[in-house]
């Protein structure tokens, strides 16, 4: 079993307080949080950002283990995900999270496209998400 933390700081109410992010392996110390940076576009970071990135970077991961099995070589992969939030009836939720990926690599569009539909689905972060995954892949020589 591998277990990895993060933490938050936070203080004063939810638009003028502000708080702070941080990763056990240090990779995000003290980093800014807060309701500008979430909602207003101020600097800072957030949940959904973070949410985001973690999304890439295990699908790339997934990804690039697949490609291997597949027997693609020379892999390069660029992934961005758009994490969208939406306010509903009770409150705001995470309702979809599209990954747009590049690949360049050896090996057919099948094995690659293949390799992409398993990785989407079955990276951990897309197993933890409840919302709607979706995917854009280009296949590049």
């Amino acid at each position: 079993m591998i277990q990895k933390t993060g933490s938050a700081h936070w203080e004063g109410p939810i638009r003028e307080g502000s708080g702070s992010i941080s990763t056990q392996s240090g990779a995000l110390a003290a980093q800014p949080y807060g309701f500008g940076a979430r909602f207003e576009g101020r600097p800072g970071t957030n949940p959904e950002e973070l949410i985001a990135a973690a999304h890439a970077a295990c699908f790339s991961m997934a990804l690039s283990g697949g490609l291997a099995a597949a027997g693609v070589s020379d892999v390069v992969i660029d992934t961005v995900a758009t994490v969208r939030m939406e306010k509903q009836e009770a409150g705001f939720a995470i309702t979809a999270s599209m990954l747009k990926v590049r690949v360049s690599g050896r090996g057919t569009p099948e094995a690659i496209r293949a390799a992409a539909e398993a990785a989407k689905a079955g990276c951990p972060v897309s197993k933890v998400l409840s919302c709607e995954v979706g995917m854009e892949l280009e296949i590049v020589d």
